[in-house]
Protein backbone atom coordinates (compact mmCIF):
# COMPACT_ATOMS: atom_id res chain seq x y z
CA UNK A 1 0.00 0.00 0.00
CA UNK A 2 1.22 3.28 -1.29
CA UNK A 3 1.00 5.85 1.93
CA UNK A 4 0.35 10.07 0.68
CA UNK A 5 3.18 12.24 2.54
CA UNK A 6 1.72 15.02 4.48
CA UNK A 7 3.57 18.29 2.78
CA UNK A 8 2.16 20.49 5.05
CA UNK A 9 -0.49 21.99 2.20
CA UNK A 10 -4.33 22.22 2.89
CA UNK A 11 -5.16 20.44 -0.34
CA UNK A 12 -3.86 17.46 1.68
CA UNK A 13 -6.36 17.75 4.21
CA UNK A 14 -9.24 18.38 1.76
CA UNK A 15 -11.26 15.22 1.93
CA UNK A 16 -13.05 15.87 -1.20
CA UNK A 17 -10.07 15.46 -3.42
CA UNK A 18 -9.52 12.26 -4.20
CA UNK A 19 -5.54 12.20 -3.77
CA UNK A 20 -5.24 14.09 -0.79
CA UNK A 21 -4.24 11.80 2.34
CA UNK A 22 -7.08 13.59 4.37
CA UNK A 23 -9.36 11.52 2.04
CA UNK A 24 -7.15 8.17 2.45
CA UNK A 25 -7.41 9.22 6.61
CA UNK A 26 -10.78 9.02 6.45
CA UNK A 27 -11.16 5.92 4.15
CA UNK A 28 -9.48 3.73 7.09
CA UNK A 29 -11.14 4.83 9.60
CA UNK A 30 -14.96 6.03 8.08
CA UNK A 31 -15.62 1.44 7.96
CA UNK A 32 -17.38 -0.08 10.80
CA UNK A 33 -15.26 -2.38 12.00
CA UNK A 34 -12.37 0.22 12.74
CA UNK A 35 -15.61 2.72 14.51
CA UNK A 36 -16.75 -0.47 16.25
CA UNK A 37 -13.18 -1.51 17.05
CA UNK A 38 -12.18 2.54 18.59
CA UNK A 39 -15.65 2.14 20.42
CA UNK A 40 -15.35 -1.13 21.96
CA UNK A 41 -11.53 -0.32 23.23
CA UNK A 42 -13.19 2.64 25.03
CA UNK A 43 -10.56 3.62 28.29
CA UNK A 44 -10.02 -0.12 28.34
CA UNK A 45 -6.64 -2.37 27.16
CA UNK A 46 -8.02 -5.39 25.43
CA UNK A 47 -6.66 -8.55 24.18
CA UNK A 48 -6.94 -9.56 20.84
CA UNK A 49 -9.86 -12.74 21.81
CA UNK A 50 -11.27 -9.72 23.99
CA UNK A 51 -11.80 -7.63 21.68
CA UNK A 52 -13.20 -10.05 19.47
CA UNK A 53 -15.70 -10.75 21.91
CA UNK A 54 -16.92 -7.38 22.40
CA UNK A 55 -17.42 -6.65 18.78
CA UNK A 56 -20.05 -9.11 17.96
CA UNK A 57 -19.84 -10.36 14.14
CA UNK A 58 -15.92 -9.40 13.12
CA UNK A 59 -14.26 -12.54 11.71
CA UNK A 60 -10.40 -13.42 12.90
CA UNK A 61 -9.12 -11.93 9.55
CA UNK A 62 -11.48 -8.51 9.55
CA UNK A 63 -10.33 -7.67 13.13
CA UNK A 64 -6.94 -7.90 12.29
CA UNK A 65 -6.46 -6.27 9.66
CA UNK A 66 -8.05 -2.95 11.28
CA UNK A 67 -6.13 -3.39 14.11
CA UNK A 68 -3.40 -3.12 12.12
CA UNK A 69 -4.59 -0.06 10.09
CA UNK A 70 -5.76 1.51 13.22
CA UNK A 71 -2.09 1.36 14.64
CA UNK A 72 -0.61 2.18 11.49
CA UNK A 73 -2.34 5.50 11.69
CA UNK A 74 -1.25 6.35 15.49
CA UNK A 75 -4.84 5.47 16.95
CA UNK A 76 -4.07 2.04 18.09
CA UNK A 77 -0.87 0.88 20.63
CA UNK A 78 -0.31 -2.68 20.49
CA UNK A 79 1.45 -3.84 23.54
CA UNK A 80 3.40 -7.81 23.49
CA UNK A 81 4.22 -8.80 26.90
CA UNK A 82 7.06 -11.09 26.35
CA UNK A 83 6.03 -14.20 28.19
CA UNK A 84 5.25 -18.00 26.55
CA UNK A 85 2.54 -17.77 25.24
CA UNK A 86 2.60 -13.80 24.32
CA UNK A 87 0.19 -11.68 25.33
CA UNK A 88 -0.89 -8.72 23.01
CA UNK A 89 -3.07 -5.80 23.89
CA UNK A 90 -4.57 -3.46 22.63
CA UNK A 91 -5.41 0.69 23.67
CA UNK A 92 -6.01 3.79 22.13
CA UNK A 93 -3.79 6.35 21.92
CA UNK A 94 -4.49 9.95 22.50
CA UNK A 95 -5.39 10.75 18.83
CA UNK A 96 -7.79 7.55 18.84
CA UNK A 97 -9.50 8.64 22.19
CA UNK A 98 -9.89 12.08 20.97
CA UNK A 99 -12.05 9.90 17.61
CA UNK A 100 -13.17 8.39 20.29
CA UNK A 101 -14.95 11.06 21.10
CA UNK A 102 -16.49 11.99 17.83
CA UNK A 103 -17.72 8.18 17.51
CA UNK A 104 -19.59 8.44 20.64
CA UNK A 105 -21.50 11.16 19.04
CA UNK A 106 -22.17 9.32 16.41
CA UNK A 107 -23.51 6.18 18.51
CA UNK A 108 -25.57 8.83 20.45
CA UNK A 109 -27.13 10.02 17.51
CA UNK A 110 -28.16 6.48 16.14
CA UNK A 111 -29.76 6.11 19.33
CA UNK A 112 -31.71 9.10 19.26
CA UNK A 113 -33.23 9.34 15.37
CA UNK A 114 -33.13 4.95 15.21
CA UNK A 115 -37.41 4.93 15.06
CA UNK A 116 -37.20 7.60 13.30
CA UNK A 117 -34.83 5.94 10.83
CA UNK A 118 -36.56 2.53 11.02
CA UNK A 119 -40.30 4.25 10.32
CA UNK A 120 -38.94 6.12 7.19
CA UNK A 121 -37.56 2.65 6.13
CA UNK A 122 -40.72 1.15 6.53
CA UNK A 123 -42.45 3.74 4.66
CA UNK A 124 -39.74 3.80 1.90
CA UNK A 125 -40.73 -0.10 1.19
CA UNK A 126 -44.04 0.07 1.20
Amino acid sequence: MVTKQFRGSLDEADLRRADSLGREIFSDIANKWALLIIEALGESTLRFSELRDEVEGVSHKMLTQNLRMLERNGLVERTVHPVVPPRVEYTLTEPGQALRVTIDGLCDWTHRYLGHIETSRHRFSV
